[in-house]
């Protein structure tokens, strides 16, 4: 139960960032921005896109260049309130903003020190959870204790799968069979 209490407000949110720097994250991304010229038309293709009404989670997929996010449609995971705190205040003061469903303006992330413009993000609001005790009837609660048992019983299963495999392997090393074979050949 103590696993269900929610300490502080979650954010749910998710992003397709686009980065400035020609080989952060990495140069080897199909697209990839080399400049601070083409990160910026990148970004602005993408945000003119959703504006028309494209999906959210397709178009990170698809232009995202943060690798980790772009497969899971630019989701980002909950996120606690105190941890907004750390990001740059740009993206806070965006979220902070947001309806849950709705998309940021695109952010600018420039490095504080130099102000050089080190990459763009648009930022969505999946939804936010408010702080407390979440009631085991809640239907994300219940996927959430299905998704362990599932994961659980299927580590058990694939450890007695292997166990079983080890118990019943039958090794034979041909090589030194053949060697023995040469050997009494020879003598």
């Amino acid at each position: 139960k103590s696993q269900f209490n929610v300490i502080e407000p979650q954010y749910h949110l998710a992003h397709i960032f686009v980065s400035s720097q020609p080989n952060v994250p990495a140069a080897s991304i199909p697209g990839k921005a080399q400049n601070e010229s083409q990160a910026h038309d990148k970004i602005k293709m993408v945000y003119n896109r959703l504006e028309s009404g494209e999906d959210f989670a397709a178009l990170a997929a698809k232009y995202s260049e943060d690798q980790d996010t772009a497969r899971s449609g630019g989701e980002l995971g909950p996120t606690p309130e105190s941890q907004l705190k750390n990001t740059d205040p740009a993206t806070r003061d965006a979220i902070s903003k947001l309806k849950p469903g709705q998309f940021s303006e695109v952010i600018t992330i420039t490095n504080p020190a130099t102000q050089k413009v080190l990459a763009y993000r648009i930022v969505k609001l999946l939804g936010k959870e408010a702080a407390g005790q979440r009631d085991v009837n809640d239907p994300e609660v219940q996927q959430f204790i299905r998704t362990q048992l599932r994961n659980q019983r299927e580590q058990f299963l694939k450890e007695a799968y292997d166990e079983s495999l080890r118990d019943n392997a039958e090794v034979h090393n041909y090589y030194v069979d053949q060697i023995l074979k040469s050997f009494g050949a020879q003598k």
